[in-house]
């Protein structure tokens, strides 16, 4: 069973959090569903090198601030009759580059906090989402968490 990792890239708004959301194509798992940055983490590869390259290959941006989520976004897998912990990171990322998506999506928008549930279906991840909006707004990143 490969091992995986999340990433929830954000800026700061005008004192707004706002997440990055990709759209999923249609020809790759989770087809047309509105979802964060994540994937497999490589043989040799750690979970923070993992999200590290995941940011880069689907947006192709490059953290300003990382920071590893005190959390996980766990859910059964029935393929593999397992419960799956995926490590989750944040990475604050600068408002003012230009997105480059790659083949697995075909949009992106930047949500807020309220809008997570229109777009997210998942429970763990919106979970996740209002997490760290919650830590970034409330000035809680504490200095063990940061990558």
């Amino acid at each position: 069973m490969s091992k995986l990792v999340d990433l929830y890239p954000y800026i700061r708004d005008n004192g707004t959090i706002k997440l990055l959301v990709l759209k999923r194509a249609a020809d790759v798992i989770y087809a047309e569903q509105w979802r964060m940055v994540g994937g497999k983490v490589n043989k040799g590869e750690s979970h923070v090198e993992a999200a590290r390259r995941e940011l880069k290959e689907e947006t192709g941006l490059k953290p300003e601030r990382f920071w590893t989520v005190p959390s996980l976004n766990q859910f059964y897998d029935h393929h593999s009759d397992a419960i799956r912990q995926i490590p989750a990171f944040a990475a604050e990322v600068d408002p003012n580059k230009e997105i480059e998506l790659n083949h697995e999506h075909v949009d992106y928008i930047w949500i807020s906090e309220v809008e997570i549930e229109s777009y997210i279906s998942w429970p763990e991840q919106a979970r996740l989402m209002k997490l760290i909006a919650t830590i970034i707004t409330n000035n809680e990143i504490i200095d063990e968490w940061l990558i």
